[in-house]
Formats: C-alpha cells, sequence, structure tokens
C-alpha cells in the first residue's frame, strides 16, 4: 500500500518539481528584471537580487541591464557657427533608470542605442552650429583676449585671441541637459557626455594650413619691416656720431695747425731779433729742406737769377780736384 502510495506520488512531485522551474527565477545584482504576460509587461520591475517566483508558461522573464553603459558616436562631419567645418567625435555614459518605460518603448540595448545615436548626435549637431570653433575648442572661459608681447602692434588680427563667453565644458554641458531630458522619455538616465575628438575637415585643414602660412608671412614680413627700419636708425646714428667724430677732429687738426703757425711765427720773429749770422742759418737750412722735398735725379726747374730759391745754387763751388 505504501509502495502504491509512493508511486502515485512521484508523478504528482515531478509536475510540481516542473511547476517550480517553470515558475521560479534568479536575479543577479547586475541586472533587473521586467516580468511580462502575453508580450505585455506586468507590475514593477523586479531589482531585488535573489530568488524570484512567477506564473509559470504564462509568464516570461526579460532581464535588462542595471549597471552604467557607454555610448560611443560616430564622428560626423558638421559646420561652426564661423562656416568651418569640423568633425566631431563624441562618447557619453548611461543607465536605464525606468526598465518598464525602457521595454515599452526600446525592447532592447540595440534599439536604445540607435536612440541615443539620434538624440546626442543632433543635439551635439545644434551646439556645435550655435557657436564659434574657438568655444568648441578651448574650455577657458574666463581667459581675456590677449596677443603675443612681440605682436602687440601687429596690424589687423594677427595674433589675436579671440574671446571665449561660454568654452568647451558648457557646451558639452548644454548638450547633456537637452539630451537627457529627451531619453528620460525612454526611461534612460543620461550620466555623460564629452567630445572625444575634434578634427578639421580635410579641405578646411588645407585653408587652415595656409591661413597660418600667410599670418607667419605677415609676422615674418612686420619683423624684417622692423629691422630694416632699426638697422636705418642705426647706420643714421652712425654717420652722425662719424660725422661728429670728423668734425671734432678738423676741429682739432686746425687747433694744432693753427697753434703751429703761431709757434713758428714767433720762432720766426725771435730768429729775426738774434744776430744776422743766426737769421742767416737758419734761411739756409730751411732752403735745404725745401731743395730736399722739391728735388731729385728726375726733377728739372727752371729759375730766375733773383729767386730765393736759386741764390744759394749760384754760389756755389765746385770742389777742386
Amino acid at each position: 500500500m505504501k509502495r502504491l502510495i509512493q508511486y502515485s506520488l512521484l508523478p504528482l512531485l515531478a509536475v510540481v518539481a516542473f511547476l517550480l522551474f517553470n515558475g521560479a527565477y534568479t536575479v543577479s545584482e547586475t541586472e533587473q528584471v521586467i516580468i511580462t504576460q502575453f508580450g505585455k509587461p506586468v507590475g514593477d520591475p523586479v531589482t531585488a537580487a535573489g530568488l524570484h517566483f512567477k506564473t509559470p508558461f504564462v509568464q516570461d522573464v526579460t532581464r535588462i541591464e542595471k549597471r552604467i553603459l557607454e555610448w560611443d558616436g560616430r564622428p560626423n562631419e558638421m559646420p561652426t557657427k564661423d562656416k568651418t567645418y569640423i568633425v566631431v567625435d563624441t562618447f557619453g555614459r548611461w543607465r536605464i533608470k525606468d526598465a518598464k518605460q525602457y521595454f515599452l518603448r526600446l525592447r532592447d540595448e540595440r534599439s536604445a542605442q540607435s536612440r541615443l545615436d539620434d538624440i546626442l548626435g543632433s543635439e551635439t549637431r545644434n551646439a556645435i552650429a550655435k557657436h564659434e570653433l574657438i568655444e568648441v575648442i578651448r574650455t577657458t572661459k574666463d581667459r581675456e583676449p590677449a596677443r603675443d608681447a612681440a605682436l602687440v602692434d601687429a596690424p589687423g588680427d594677427i595674433g589675436m585671441l579671440y574671446p571665449i563667453t561660454m568654452g568647451r565644458a558648457k557646451i558639452e554641458q548644454e548638450i547633456f541637459e537637452k539630451a537627457a531630458s529627451k531619453l528620460s522619455d525612454f526611461g534612460i538616465e543620461l550620466l555623460d557626455i564629452r567630445f572625444k575628438r575634434i578634427n578639421y575637415n580635410e579641405s578646411v585643414r588645407e585653408q587652415i594650413y595656409e591661413r597660418m602660412i600667410s599670418e607667419r608671412q605677415q609676422i615674418a614680413e612686420r619683423f624684417r619691416s622692423e629691422g630694416e627700419g632699426e638697422a636705418a636708425k642705426i647706420e643714421g646714428k652712425r654717420e652722425r656720431e662719424q660725422l661728429k667724430i670728423e668734425s671734432e677732429a678738423y676741429k682739432r687738426v686746425q687747433e694744432i695747425q693753427g697753434s703751429a703757425d703761431a709757434e713758428a711765427t714767433q720762432i720766426y720773429a725771435e730768429a729775426y731779433n738774434r744776430s744776422p749770422e743766426s737769421v742767416a742759418f737758419y734761411e739756409f737750412m730751411k732752403t735745404m729742406e725745401t731743395y730736399q722735398e722739391m728735388l731729385d735725379q728726375n726733377t728739372m726747374l727752371i729759375l730766375t737769377t733773383e729767386s730765393d730759391i736759386f741764390k744759394y745754387l749760384k754760389n756755389i763751388e765746385r770742389p777742386s780736384p
């Protein structure tokens, strides 16, 4: 009898075990569960980790991530406010905040990634189009427009750093706030979005390089012009100093020459005041010096007999043999 009862309970236990197997499920700490009945969610999401139960055969378990997920946007080309085309590469972090809403609107992560591409890509494009390129690239909002010290007097806007009203971080925050409000309708909480890389369009890059080269050439030309002007100033100063030195030297020469002439005149006067023999000897020595300076073997002189130079020559006696 006992054996018969045992045999009759086995099918019942098997059915109970089968029902328990199909009705029990576990939830890990990294996920949350939506219970669906005939494809529609039933009740609130199950977020507590552990063993749970559902109606066998009628209800199904849909597992949804509870961890922070990443979004890596595709690089897209877009124009800035100043019509400069750039390629912007962005990335973000998000998580599923309302699993039921997420399931109703998107169903799975693939659909969520597609929706993130649409919303974040659109908001990024709108933000880029409203701001200058310098705003997108730089973060420092309070930086004052300034130039390199060497370019303070440069014409136009050469070397000028343009003012920043918002900065890169503020633009990222603007994209985040507008996209987060739209993603909340899908049960998604946007945690962060950042610019990963910003590049110039290939054609724009060439124009930028040409502009940079032109700017550098203008700066170099300005430096050359300033150098030539400085060189002209130095040359003019040198010539003025040279003329001043020559003038002072000429003045000094004239003073020395005048002093020498005065001294010679004094010597002449003193010589004439001495004995006639001293005067005659002095005249003779000066004449000899004059002969030495003006006569050589190739010199020919035509003199009158009354010439002062000839008076010593006509009295020369030939030495006896």
